[in-house]
């Protein structure tokens, strides 16, 4: 038998609506035997196996119903539909440290958290030690929890965790947690089950590290598996389908408007509009604005974020030393770049249009431009940093 096992799983929920009642229309209601309430389907029609030993990743979007599906193989939800086959002990870290007490230290709680988890206490006598290191918390593993910071609470309950000696590990955003020292504790841990034949099942945001240690990986995407196969492959076609997502990133604009962005255009070398561009190539930026009166010296810039609304790059006319001179009516304001060098992946455009003293804006558009970037070899990264070797 498979370790894990699905079989046409569907969890549905009901929900009870928000509108806005009044008497007359619940009196109604009731007559006409009507209720406010509507399913939910969070998961539906979701199959998949995981043989023994093998490393499955699993990435969607927030909401994606990552989340659902890994309360479903713990047993702390039950399906609605379908057959969920778990073979072997299993052990969880879907939220760290939720066993642990503010009150106790850290020392009475690996003891209260690791017999939650199944362990005695000679066994947790045997395995303290290395707990507290792989926590680097030997200074305050006497002081109550209630006084550390997000990131010991977390690492400890990270080494509490993978104590335990499980078949099969459930492993929820664990990639994330800590520093990136710990972070790379983290990985050399689930690379240390995977050499002693541990079947586990990860989900993670962190695109790049996941489709390292995965043997395979399973995309999500609004309850209902898209693809599962191949880690790159998957990757690639969740970046691909967040073409069609906003995500967490907030688009807005606002200013006066006494000169407004209209119309814009990206495009590449060959002059046509598109959104998927392939890094070291070129691509254009064509602003088409309208000044409603006469705006003397204004100042055109742009910023570029990432998927995750991080800061790629941004400049302006002023800081690259353009001069606009005065406008009034139409235009268009044409930026370059040749080549291009963001690597693979989904970016946003923010575009604004203000004084030259940075009083007045007059149209600012954050984050309202999506495109995507496909990389032209093989490497890794969100740049293209052309390079040259040369042997000595």
């Amino acid at each position: 038998m498979k370790p894990i096992q699905l079989e046409n799983v569907g969890k549905r929920y009901v929900i009870q609506g928000t509108r806005d009642r009044t008497i007359k229309s619940s009196i109604l209601d009731l007559v006409r035997r009507k209720s406010n309430k509507r399913d939910f389907w969070a998961l539906r029609g979701v199959s998949f196996h995981v043989n023994k030993g093998e490393t499955l990743g699993i990435i969607g979007a927030n909401g994606a119903g990552k989340s659902t599906l890994l309360g479903l193989i713990s047993e702390t939800i039950t399906p609605t539909e379908g057959k969920v086959s778990i073979s072997g002990t299993l052990s969880t870290l879907l939220e760290l440290g939720a066993g642990f007490h503010p009150d106790l230290s850290g020392r009475e709680n690996i003891y209260l958290n690791g017999s939650i988890l199944g362990l005695s206490k000679k066994e947790i006598d045997r395995r303290f030690k290395d707990i507290v290191n792989f926590a680097d918390l030997e200074a305050f593993i006497d002081v109550p929890v209630k006084h550390y910071s997000s990131g010991m609470y977390v690492r400890l309950g990270f080494s509490v965790a993978v104590e335990v000696d499980p078949d099969i590990l459930l492993i929820d955003e664990v990639l994330s947690v800590g520093d990136a020292v710990f972070q790379k504790k983290c990985v050399a841990k689930i690379k240390e089950f995977q050499e002693r034949g541990k079947t586990m099942l990860i989900v993670s945001h962190d695109l790049e590290t996941i489709k390292d240690i995965s043997n395979r990986m399973l995309l999500l995407d609004e309850g209902h598996v898209i693809d599962y196969g191949d880690p790159s492959n998957i990757v690639d076609e969740y970046l691909r389908l967040g073409l069609n997502k906003k995500g967490e990133i907030v688009s807005k604009e606002y200013g006066t408007k006494a000169v407004e962005i209209e119309k814009v255009i990206l495009c590449g070398q060959d002059g046509v509009d598109k959104e998927r561009f392939r890094a070291g190539q070129s691509m254009c930026v064509k602003i088409y604005y309208n000044a409603k009166e006469k705006i003397d010296n204004p100042v055109f810039g742009f910023s570029v974020a990432d998927g995750e609304g991080r800061l790629c790059h941004g400049t302006n006319t002023m800081i690259e030393n353009v001069r606009v001179g005065s406008i009034s009516g139409k235009g268009v304001m044409t930026i370059e770049f040749n080549p291009f060098t963001l690597f693979q992946g989904k970016y946003y455009l923010s575009l604004a249009i203000h004084s030259e003293d940075h009083m007045t804006q007059y149209h600012r558009c954050e984050n309202m431009y999506l495109f995507w970037v496909e990389p032209n070899r093989r490497a890794e990264g969100f740049l293209e940093m052309p390079s040259k070797w040369k042997m000595e």
